[in-house]
């Protein structure tokens, strides 16, 4: 360091000063770069090869963009014909037909009124066309899909079904009285349970069936056994198994306790299961046989061909 004095002409007085002020500037500068120094020395061992990660550097605000507004496409006919409507795919056509629709109502034109109602006259075509092809296929393959032979419409079809279903129900009962009965679960103070045995009086005058009555809050053990916690409740078991149904809850008609004996009686007995619980014996390989098609091995679509 270079430390440099300017003197000039001064009286006397002053001559004190300069010389203080000298001193001072190289005190100054002394300390001033023995401090530089010193530090530099110390601030070492540092930096990337020292095994020192450089500080982070700070994360720029994030500039959430808008989403571009996409331009919105105004449906037109100008490029379909008649045909091309006609055998446009379900989906694609509704789709058209919603846009025109909106079009029209957004902007209520002659041209854009024109086009939603050609739309919409060509859907009630080809509904149309449909509903007439399914009554032509349904009649001329009626024994693959037409209900009617089981389960008619017309008056006296319906008086003959249900002729049909009470022959088929009192048959089964009658049968099954030989090796099965019913239990009916009962409670003091129940006025229900009253008004079912005297609908059960009925039945049993007509088809000779035993019933055993037990009263839940006396034999506990029979309640548990069968899970019963409510009453009246009637219970059908058959002779040498162990299996039981609930036949009913609560009070029911005796041509509604024949109805659902008739259904308990065939499912205990293997003849329906869970998917065609209701179906009646003659309504056994019909339409009214759910998982009947899948016995047969026939492809109906494969078997009869249009010539």
């Amino acid at each position: 360091m270079q430390i440099r004095f300017y003197t000039k002409p001064c009286h006397s007085g002053n001559h004190l000063a300069l010389i203080t002020v000298c001193l001072a500037l190289i005190l100054l500068s002394g300390t001033g770069a023995s401090a530089t120094d010193n530090n530099f020395y110390q601030d070492t061992k540092h930096g990337w090869f020292w095994y020192e990660n450089p500080p982070p550097e700070p994360d720029e605000p994030e500039i959430k963009s808008e989403p571009a507004v996409k331009p919105r496409i105004i449906p037109s006919l100008d490029n379909y014909t008649i045909d091309d409507l006609w055998n446009l795919h379900p989906d694609d056509f509704q789709q058209l037909l919603n846009d025109l629709q909106k079009k029209a109502v957004q902007t209520p034109e002659e041209q854009n009124i024109m086009e939603y109602l050609t739309m919409q006259d060509i859907a009630r075509r080809k509904a149309l066309a449909y509903t007439n092809a399914t009554m032509y296929v349904t009649q001329k393959y009626g024994d693959l899909f037409n209900v009617n032979q089981v389960y008619p419409a017309a008056g006296p079809g319906i008086t003959a079904r249900v002729q049909m279903q009470q022959t088929e129900i009192a048959q089964t009962i009658n049968q099954a009285g030989a090796n099965h009965a019913l239990i009916f679960f009962v409670s003091p103070g129940c006025g229900f349970c009253e008004q079912q045995t005297h609908i059960l009086s009925y039945f049993v005058d007509k088809y000779g069936w035993q019933i055993k009555t037990v009263n839940i809050s006396t034999d506990l053990n029979a309640a548990t056994r069968f899970n019963i916690t409510t009453s009246p409740t009637l219970l059908l078991i058959k002779k040498g198994q162990d299996d039981y149904m609930t036949v009913a809850n609560g009070v029911i008609t005796l041509t509604e306790l024949e109805r659902k004996l008739y259904r308990a009686i065939r499912f205990m007995q293997g003849d329906t299961k869970g998917d065609n619980f209701l179906m009646y014996q003659f309504q056994k390989g019909s339409a009214f046989d759910p998982t009947s098609i899948l016995h047969k091995g026939e492809q109906p679509w494969q078997k009869q061909k249009t010539p």
